[in-house]
C-alpha cells in the first residue's frame, strides 16, 4: 500500500515531469516573441512618484531596523520593567509618526492634488512634494495644515520636485 507522503510525491513528480515535457516541447517562436515584446516593455522612466517611493522605502526601512532593534531588546531578560517600559513607549511613538505621516501625505494630496513624501523626526517635519511649479503659497499651506496637527512648535521644510 502507498503511504500519503509516497503518494504525493508522486503526485507532485508527475506534476514536474508534465511541465518539463510540455516547456521542451513548446515552440521556439512562442518563446521568442515573448521575450522580446517583454523587452520593449521593460523600457522605463524615473517619475516623479518613484523617487518619493523610493525615500518612503528608505525611511521604512531605516524604521524597520529600528523596530526590530527595540523589539529584540524589549524581549531580552537582562532589562528591568522600567527599561522595558521606555522601549515599548519609543516602538509605540514610531508607529504614531508612521501613522500620522501617512495621514498628512493622504490629506495634502486630498487637499492640493499633489503627491508629497513625508519625513517626521521629533519637532522637524520635512516635506518633498513634486508639482509643476514652486509655489510658495502651496507651501505655507502645507506648513500651516502640518503645524495645525501638532500642539507644540514644528519646524517643517518644504522641498518641490518638478515633474
Amino acid at each position: 500500500m502507498i503511504s500519503k507522503q509516497n503518494l504525493w510525491f508522486l503526485t507532485l513528480f508527475s506534476l514536474i515531469l508534465v511541465l518539463s515535457v510540455y516547456y521542451i516541447t513548446m515552440p521556439n517562436d512562442l518563446l521568442k516573441d515573448v521575450s522580446e515584446s517583454k523587452e520593449e516593455e521593460i523600457v522605463t522612466t524615473i517619475e516623479e512618484v518613484d523617487s518619493l517611493l523610493a525615500m518612503r522605502v528608505s525611511l521604512e526601512e531605516e524604521r524597520q531596523t529600528s523596530i526590530d532593534a527595540l523589539q529584540e531588546q524589549l524581549v531580552s531578560d537582562v532589562l528591568g520593567t522600567e527599561e522595558k517600559n521606555n522601549i515599548y513607549e519609543q516602538l509605540k511613538y514610531l508607529n504614531e509618526i508612521q501613522s500620522r505621516e501617512e495621514t498628512l501625505e493622504k490629506t495634502i494630496k486630498k487637499e492640493y492634488g499633489i503627491n508629497c513624501f513625508i519625513k517626521i523626526d521629533n519637532s522637524n517635519a520635512e516635506v518633498v512634494c513634486v508639482a509643476k511649479d514652486h509655489d510658495s503659497k502651496l507651501a505655507n499651506n502645507i506648513m500651516r495644515l502640518i503645524q495645525n496637527e501638532y500642539k507644540n512648535k514644528m519646524f517643517v521644510t518644504v522641498k518641490f520636485q518638478k515633474k
